[in-house]
């Protein structure tokens, strides 16, 4: 029986709740991760609907990443801030840029949604940030979707924005939600689910949008948008091809092409990836990264994400050893032996910034 016989079988409502059950109970272990005490500078967690919250402000070390602008960090699908207090989504990273004098702040937007409504939310945030930090604009990291989300933001507010940086994104849709939209519902081409299965489906990766809401402190009546299948077709080829069609900001010409602009607007626009799926033999996520890489058919890839889907305006690596979860330092630091900490990646591209008077 091939993959996809499997999977399809796998996915009927008799068989897929209890799969599900035990998906997103291994996914909440093995995103915990342990938060650095030692921090500098300021990191502001922007999940409360209300503003965002000084988590931590101490002198910092060094002026490494001490940027003109705010650094504004975005996640990815099925994201959040810090978990009930305990698990943050860029794990020490925000603590790590502080030490060199950066003003960090993360935000929350819809955990599954598309990249319209998410990017929405984002702006919004965005503008809360700039009111609070007294600085006209802000420097951009998106993980995963978020590095899809930021682009909306750059695109439609470029006046806010001084650059973007998307990490480990699929701009242009990710070949893993190519296989599970086929396998679900492959000529679907409206707006909302129509069979039963994916109905549950979506249901499902609502409630745990709504669940990481919470865990992120946002309050019961003030719980975000959450749409399982718009998130799916937003990622897929066709989803992505869309949106950059709109957005075509920075973006190659061709699927495996390099870009040719990196600035648009004044807004400086950067990519960095990785690849590979077992990175660490310790790390369980590792395992279930590569079997999402599957349907890549040996096409370089983090598990999530082709290298070639990767880039955005000026590529600063699109091979790191790394995988999806690697490139936010996920789980527990369990990173590949030899390669670059993603924390040191990250704070060479702010140190960038900085020197790019950004």
């Amino acid at each position: 029986m091939t993959l996809s016989l499997y999977i399809r079988a796998a996915l009927t409502p008799k068989t897929l709740l209890p799969i599900l059950g035990s998906i997103s109970a291994g996914v909440l272990l093995m995103t915990i991760q342990t938060t650095s005490a030692q921090a500098a500078g300021q990191y502001y967690n922007c999940a409360n609907a209300n503003g965002c919250k000084l988590v931590d402000s101490k002198y910092f070390t060094s002026s490494y990443t001490k940027t003109q602008y705010p650094v504004v960090l975005a996640h990815g699908l099925g994201g959040f801030t810090t978990l009930f207090g305990v698990i943050d989504y860029f794990n020490g990273i925000p603590e790590d840029l502080m030490k060199g004098g950066s003003e960090v702040y993360t935000t929350k937007t819809s955990a599954v949604n598309n990249s319209e409504v998410r990017g929405e939310q984002l702006l919004q945030q965005v503008k809360t940030i700039a009111a609070i930090s007294g600085e006209s604009k802000v420097n951009l990291f998106g993980h995963s979707q978020g590095g899809i989300d930021i682009r909306y933001v750059a695109g439609v507010a470029p006046k806010y924005v001084a650059s973007v940086t998307a990490v480990s994104s699929p701009e242009q849709g990710s070949k893993t939600a190519d296989f599970v939209k086929d396998v679900l519902e492959p000529n679907n081409t409206s707006g909302q689910p129509s069979n039963v299965t994916t109905q549950l489906v979506s249901g499902v990766f609502n409630l745990i949008g709504g669940f990481t809401d919470i865990g992120s402190g946002i309050s019961f009546n003030q719980i975000q948008q959450q749409d399982g299948w718009q998130a799916l077709v937003a990622l897929s080829t066709d989803g992505a091809a869309k949106f950059n069609a709109k957005f075509p900001a920075a973006m190659p010409k061709n699927y495996c092409g390099q870009p040719t602009s990196t600035a648009v607007n004044g807004i400086k626009y950067y990519s960095f990836s990785g690849v590979g799926q077992i990175t660490s033999a310790l790390d369980p996520s590792d395992y279930l990264l590569a079997a999402t890489g599957v349907p890549f058919a040996g096409e370089s890839n983090d598990g999530l994400v082709s290298a070639c889907s990767s880039r955005l305006g000026y590529v600063i690596r699109d091979n790191y050893r790394m995988n999806h979860l690697d490139s936010a330092d996920q789980v527990l630091g369990l990173t590949a032996w030899g390669e670059s900490e993603p924390k040191s990646i990250y704070r060479t591209q702010v140190n960038r910034l900085k020197n790019a008077n950004l």
